[in-house]
Formats: C-alpha cells, sequence, structure tokens
C-alpha cells in the first residue's frame, strides 16, 4: 500500500480519510476517463436541504484550490472552498452501502438520504 500523504496542505480544505484515498488511488489507476484528471469536489445548489455536493473528474482551473495526493489531485473552487472547509471525505463498504459519503460538521441541516444541506 503507498503511503498516503498530503503533498500540498496549504490550501487543504477537504480532509479525506484514508479508505476514501485508497478508494480514489485505485479508481484514478483503473477508470479510463480518469486519466491525466483530477478530482473536482465542489458544491451546488439544488436538493431538499439547500445545497449537493458534487464529485467529478476534472482540470485544474485558475483560482482553484489545490490539494495534492501521490497519485492524483484534488479541485476545489474558490465559491465551493467555503462550504467544503472542515469537511471530511470518507468511503463506506458496508451493509448499508457503499460508496463516497461527506461528513460536514458545519451543516445546520441534511436532508435524510444524505445527499444535501444546508449551513
Amino acid at each position: 500500500m503507498s503511503e498516503l500523504s498530503v503533498v500540498n496542505t496549504e490550501n487543504k480544505i477537504v480532509e479525506i480519510s484514508h479508505k476514501a484515498i485508497e478508494e480514489l488511488e485505485s479508481i484514478f489507476k483503473n477508470d479510463s476517463e480518469a486519466k491525466g484528471k483530477g478530482l473536482r469536489l465542489g458544491v451546488v445548489g439544488g436538493g431538499c436541504s439547500g445545497m449537493t455536493y458534487k464529485m467529478e473528474y476534472g482540470f485544474e482551473k485558475e483560482k482553484d484550490n489545490i490539494q495534492q495526493y501521490n497519485s492524483f489531485k484534488v479541485f476545489i473552487d474558490p465559491k465551493s472552498s467555503v462550504y467544503l472547509k472542515g469537511v471530511t471525505l470518507d468511503f463506506n463498504d458496508g451493509l448499508k452501502g457503499k460508496g463516497f459519503v461527506f461528513v460536514n460538521p458545519n451543516a445546520a441541516n441534511t436532508c435524510g438520504c444524505g445527499e444535501s444541506f444546508s449551513v
């Protein structure tokens, strides 16, 4: 297993759990759609609680906050950075489902499915 470290911590916005890093490393290694791209995290309006998390492959854009990991980069636009500060991206693979989960201690409300939030 590779060392799970953030190379660039100066602009660190989102914590990423070791389990999520392992899953992301696997995805970036094996998914042809991910080749040459990074992980773009963001927040958009919508959902039953007001804002929804966004997670997709993407390229670096001007003014992005960048977190460099061993085998991939995470890009967060300045507007989303405000809402994602202090959030942890985790990965669950238990009986209740499998997938990435945003843990947001700053959220005042979250919907029942956990897909949207408000601050």
